[in-house]
């Protein structure tokens, strides 16, 4: 008896702890330094790893909102592409009236202009993507098959519908007065935009890395992905939930395009499209719904394409496949897997 008093009375064992998988994020620093004897010099060595960043932010800026709708909501979105080239097009409606802002040497009216660029782009991919939720993904929610021949029918109308708006041809966009040129450090040469969206990047995935695991809201959305219907039985509607994760999805494709836009300096209505392969490449490398495995998958993919870009051009074009090959041989779920599907 008295035994059996000492164990019920004993405290419980804490749960145990998820261990982190330390190894993934290991792979950058590993392969930047790998690449250092490669490249030879020390200042080239430096400028392609800070513009390989700087791309790998880009890309995850664009493939975040991909990877969340899918993780989330297990919705392939094939459309993904027309929420990037809108969101480029929405920097018309900021830079139409204040195209003074874009010419003055101002760092703060400059990075004012970007950020309400981003901010026009957001608001409205995150009105169509709610548009697009409810009049072509909600009715096929279940199937894939059904998702991808409606979502690619729906891209295709989005795109023919920028055409009519905007007209066919490019519209170039020049760069902010300020954010044009580089930031040169003895030998080091660090293009200044480059630098803006390396650290728009970061921003972005730290918001998303604790919007998801340290609020209310994160838990209900994981919550509601493991059981919608205990989720609903305490009072919350799972819907709204989900339509909110997919508004945001689309207003970070948004995000992603102004981004896009800035980078290429032109606007075209298929520019969505020309990075879809790439943003499919580093969500499967990454892991299907994992937002860290997409960041740390787009920044493998944009580090070895410049490094391979620089010491043997003619395997720049297949870096990202063999990358991808490499890393499902090694992992066959991705890197941080979390879609069990």
């Amino acid at each position: 008896m008295t035994d059996m008093a000492a164990e019920t009375t004993a405290s419980p064992e804490p749960l145990p702890r998820s261990k982190t998988d330390w190894l993934p994020l290991l792979l950058v620093p590993a392969l930047a330094l790998l690449a250092l004897p490669f490249v030879g010099s020390g200042s080239t060595w430096v400028t392609l790893t800070v513009a390989g960043l700087a791309m790998g932010m880009m890309i995850f800026l664009m493939a975040s909102g991909l990877t969340l709708v899918f993780g989330l909501m297990d919705i392939i979105n094939f459309g993904h592409g027309v929420f990037i080239s809108l969101g480029a097009y929405a920097t018309l409606i900021v830079l139409g009236p204040l195209a003074g802002w874009a010419q003055a040497d101002s760092v703060w009216l400059n990075l004012g202009l970007l950020l309400l660029c981003i901010l026009a782009a957001m608001g409205v991919t995150g009105v169509v993507g709610a548009v697009f939720e409810r009049v072509i993904v909600r009715p096929v929610y279940g199937s894939h098959l059904k998702q991808i021949l409606v979502t690619m029918g729906g891209l295709i109308v989005a795109e023919q519908a920028i055409h009519a708006i905007w007209g066919a041809s490019p519209i170039p966009i020049p760069l902010p007065e300020t954010l044009r040129g580089a930031f040169i450090i003895g030998d080091v040469v660090m293009e200044r935009y480059r630098v803006v969206a390396v650290g728009i990047g970061l921003v972005v995935f730290i918001g998303m890395q604790l919007l998801l695991n340290r609020t209310r809201i994160g838990l209900l959305i994981r919550a509601g992905v493991e059981n919608p219907e205990m989720v609903e039985a305490l009072g919350y509607r799972i819907r709204r939930l989900f339509v909110s994760v997919f508004v945001a999805g689309s207003a970070l494709a948004g995000l992603g395009g102004v981004m896009w836009a800035f980078y290429r300096q032109t606007l075209t209505a298929g520019m969505g499209m020309e990075v879809m392969v790439l943003v499919f490449i580093v969500i499967i490398i990454g892991g299907l719904g994992s937002v860290g495995g997409c960041f740390v998958g787009s920044l493998l993919v944009a580090l070895v394409a410049n490094y391979v870009g620089f010491i043997e051009p003619k395997l720049a074009l297949i870096s990202n496949i063999l990358v991808m090959a490499l890393v499902l041989i090694w992992r066959p779920q991705g890197l941080f897997p979390v879609a069990r599907r």
